[in-house]
């Protein structure tokens, strides 16, 4: 028998039942039918799991038999740069530092550079096709699931993500260029992209193409920047939302760090409530709220339910982190439900305490978490601790959600910074 599941139309099947925010509509679905939920998309079967225990029987017990994709169309200067504008009275706008902040650490840790000199026309059109690129990759393409009209393009999604691939292409064209030709500076003390570019060639393995080399580039920039970026926003905007919380990260902070210098990474394991703040932030407002799609090889049994053989799983993280069943007063912000005990020890987002897994789990388990999570808790850190943040006057806190691959505020936060340190703390 298979599991529990909506009605829906003909050919198109429950498409239409997603709407503009398709996590938010799969989770108000599970509450009538149930944590193991079949949905017919188009000619695809798919399955929803929107709880610890069936994300936990999907991704552990069922990992092997769900470990492939299906097929479809798709030390930063951060401080420094901010204090100038709080300097000059203007407001940061904080989605674009953040994502160029992050785009400038990916580089230095792989090419050895940053990829901004500045904030300026080139970082913000690279926001806008990171951006792009992650609200075409979330969207339900009708082609995906109705394979014979596919080639239609209904919705123009492959027609854009073309287009943006080819901006991607020349971007990175030129860092490759750039890199090669400054490879003898790095004689003795190769980076991530000399390593990969002097392996090239493999004993008995394919070679690595410029092609394959540029989609390694392109997912760890992607991968690695809106993610990293929109969970750091979302902490500060309800830091922001929360002054107590915010007033008590920066007493612990100015107790380890004290003010006459800038947060360093090794102050990060003696910041426990700093950690409490990443966690409660990547349960509300996870990165990616619906997993990336996984298919079954072969038919298995979930929960006493017959999942067919090429059906597509998707976990809905954003559900199971605001379940009631799971988490005690869920909508709540609340750092300090990470500082409490469990029987076996506390919440952790590593991919094996299913109520929190944001970057997934099993032998797909994102392959950025550690870096993903040391960089928002060093970021987050940095900005807390530097600075003072509030609202420009008369403005309003928006925390409304755009949905996408990764989950994105609708409005982007702007605020106005307050230096915290001396001077020569951000000319360091």
């Amino acid at each position: 028998m298979l599991p529990p599941r909506p009605g829906g139309w003909p050919v198109v099947g429950c498409l239409p039942l997603l709407g503009t925010m398709p996590h938010v509509a799969l989770a108000q679905m599970a509450r009538k039918y149930g944590p193991v939920m079949y949905l017919k998309m188009g000619t695809c079967d798919m399955v929803v799991a929107s709880s610890p225990g069936a994300a936990s029987t999907f991704l552990k017990t069922l990992d092997h038999n769900f470990s492939n994709r299906p097929p479809g169309a798709v030390r930063p200067i951060l401080p420094t740069d901010m204090f100038q504008l709080s300097r000059k009275g203007e407001p940061v706008v904080v989605p674009e530092m953040l994502l160029c902040a992050m785009a400038n650490l990916i580089g230095q840790k792989s090419l050895s550079r940053r990829v901004f000199a500045t904030h300026g026309s080139e970082s913000n059109e690279f926001k806008y096709m990171v951006v792009e690129l992650m609200r075409l990759a979330g969207l339900f393409n009708v082609g995906d699931f109705i394979p014979s009209i596919a080639w239609m393009d209904l919705q123009g999604i492959e027609g854009k993500m073309k287009r943006l691939h080819n901006q991607f292409d020349g971007l990175l064209t030129k860092m490759i260029e750039e890199h090669l030709s400054t490879a003898h500076e790095r004689e003795g003390n190769p980076d991530f992209l000399d390593i990969v570019m002097a392996n090239r060639e493999v004993p008995d393995g394919p070679e690595l193409t410029m092609t394959n080399i540029k989609a390694l580039l392109l997912n760890w920039f992607i991968a690695g920047t809106d993610t990293s970026a929109g969970t750091v926003e979302w902490a500060l905007a309800e830091m922001i939302k929360n002054p107590r919380i915010l007033d008590r990260a920066q007493k612990e902070m100015d107790r380890v760090i004290g003010k006459n210098r800038r947060l360093e990474e090794s102050d990060l394991p003696n910041l426990p409530y700093l950690q409490a703040i990443c966690k409660e932030t990547l349960r509300l407002h996870p990165p990616v709220p619906l997993s990336i799609p996984r298919v079954s090889v072969d038919p298995c049994e979930v929960n006493g339910y017959y999942i067919p053989k090429n059906t597509r799983l998707f976990v809905n993280i954003w559900a199971i982190g605001r379940d009631p069943n799971v988490w005690e007063d869920p909508m709540e912000f609340n750092p300090d439900r990470f500082l409490r005990e469990k029987i076996n020890g506390k919440i952790e987002p590593w991919g094996n305490d299913f109520e929190l897994i944001p970057f997934g789990a099993g032998r797909r388990i994102c392959a950025g978490i550690r870096m993903g999570i040391a960089a928002v808790e060093y970021i987050l850190g940095t900005l807390v601790h530097s600075f003072d943040w509030r609202l420009l006057e008369g403005a309003a806190l928006d925390m409304g959600e755009a949905f996408g691959l990764v989950l994105q505020k609708a409005v982007p936060l702007s605020a106005v910074v307050v230096p915290r340190l001396p001077t020569s703390a951000y000319e360091s």
